[in-house]
């Protein structure tokens, strides 16, 4: 009983930890990316429009799509008691890679304009995601 305690006050602790550190690489890797983004703009536009049009970027990332893929893993992961280190990693790589088909349901996907390398940026994210949930609570499923 005690041990299922400790499960339940541990996971939620791990899958935020790992979350902060997903967005700590998608923060540092995809710094290039916002400034690259930024830079383009012609002169005429406002760097306002810019940072406003990244800002709904985010928050659509923000939304509920992204915590359903990495949940998914996390849960299935604890029932089936799989302590592998390359589910979490890998898993945690696919869910965050398939966050932008997620916020885009509903919408023709030629509205997917995402270049390779943030494809990249996201699956690395979620690789290091997966890595930290796996060495907080992943590998004592």
């Amino acid at each position: 009983m005690l041990r299922v305690l400790g499960r339940i006050v541990l996971l939620p602790i791990a899958f935020l930890l790992a979350a902060v550190a997903t967005l700590f690489v998608v923060i540092s890797l995809g710094q290039e990316r916002i400034v690259q983004a930024l830079s383009t703009r012609g002169p005429e536009e406002v760097p306002v429009d810019a940072m406003m049009d990244l800002v709904g970027l985010a928050m659509r990332f923000a939304s509920v799509h992204t915590l359903v893929p990495a949940l998914l893993v996390i849960v299935v992961g604890e029932v089936a008691r799989i302590r592998s280190a390359l589910y979490y990693i890998i898993g945690g790589g696919v869910a965050l890679a398939i966050v932008p088909l997620l916020t885009r349901i509903g919408q023709p996907m030629t509205a997917l304009e995402l270049s390779p390398a943030v494809w990249q940026v996201l699956a690395v994210a979620g690789f290091a995601g997966g890595l930290v949930y796996w060495l907080l609570a992943g590998r004592n499923a």
